[in-house]
């Protein structure tokens, strides 16, 4: 671990997952973005090289690990990299942490393997990690290094209280959220409901009922995922039939896949609001998509970590996000 250097320099590097956000953390921050050099090879190989000196810096790499997994063995690279080149401090910037859905053994012979990726970014003498909305927050105990879990619902809380959308109601779109979904309904002033829903494979879920009454009301669903929005619009179908109005949706990470898209157009949804923590391609955002920054939460976060002042006072209001 490095020693308590408060005049080490600062350095911001960006893998190729989400460059655009790293600029615009290293904006906020006043600073370019480090010279760094990412390259395959004819088969595929990856080959990382920082282009500055970096020894006895505060380097911070920015890289989400969404699919494929090149990005999550890029971040390894850059990682390795960094602490073979001396630098002081190295912390892995992780706006989307890719792999925390296998987070147990839900059945037999399979891997946890949110706990594998936590080993392996350990392994590259990483320093610590700073991240946001883990897919379960308890992941955050798989890392034997530090980690800072920051959370998108501060950003989409402040904007839904400028907007101020009448006869509102929170839904969490699962038991897993409803900690979420309660931080929401506190914060906003409004009530509470819950959609039931059963795993009946990867990616396909099936919401049996609904625990609240939502009649003509104005709906906030809010989740982590949107992933396939097979999950999602099946929710509000249920919402609709049960007499909801308008729909809203608040997600941090916009994976996207498959027919999502398509899903998200066609259905009933007013808006649909999104972060900026993975690089969504231009063909896949429609009309009904907002997309909210995340990179002033993070630099606020990396300034703190780069002073060694405390995190937490990010989060002031009414105490814990969760």
């Amino acid at each position: 671990m490095s020693s308590l250097k408060t005049n080490r320099e600062l350095k911001i590097f960006s893998g190729r997952s989400n460059p655009n956000l790293a600029k615009k953390i290293a904006s906020t921050l006043g600073q370019p973005l480090g010279k760094i050099a990412i390259k395959n090879f004819s088969d595929g190989e990856i080959w990382v090289k920082y282009e500055e000196n970096i020894r006895g810096t505060d380097v911070f790499v920015v890289q989400p690990t969404d699919a494929p997994a090149d990005n999550l063995l890029e971040l390894l690279i850059m990682l390795d990299a960094a602490h073979r080149a001396s630098a002081d401090r190295v912390t892995a910037v992780i706006p989307y942490f890719g792999y925390a859905r296998q987070d147990r053994k839900d059945q037999p012979r399979v891997s946890i393997s949110a706990k594998l990726v936590a080993n392996l970014i350990a392994g590259t003498n990483c320093d610590r990690v700073l991240t946001m909305d883990l897919h379960a927050p308890q992941i955050q105990g798989f890392f034997d290094i530090p980690l800072d879990h920051l959370y998108a619902a501060a950003i989409f809380i402040d904007h839904f209280k400028i907007h101020n959308i009448p006869n509102l109601l929170v839904v969490s779109p699962d038991i897993g959220g409803i900690n979420l979904a309660r931080s929401y309904a506190r914060r906003l002033g409004c009530d509470l409901a819950m959609l039931d829903k059963r795993r009946e494979k990867h990616n396909v879920c099936t919401v049996t009922h609904l625990i609240g009454d939502v009649k003509d009301k104005n709906v906030l669903i809010v989740d982590d995922i949107v992933d396939t929005a097979g999950t999602l619009i099946n929710g509000i179908k249920v919402l609709k039939e049960s007499g909801a109005k308008d729909i809203y949706v608040a997600s941090t990470h916009a994976l996207l896949s498959g027919e999502a898209v398509h899903r998200l157009q066609t259905s009933p949804i007013t808006k649909i609001f999104f972060t900026d923590s993975l690089q969504i391609s231009p063909e896949k955002v429609i009309d009904k998509m907002e997309i909210l920054s995340v990179s002033g939460l993070l630099a606020d976060a990396i300034r703190r970590i780069h002073e060694e002042r405390s995190i937490s006072d990010l989060f002031p209001l009414k105490g814990p996000l969760l």
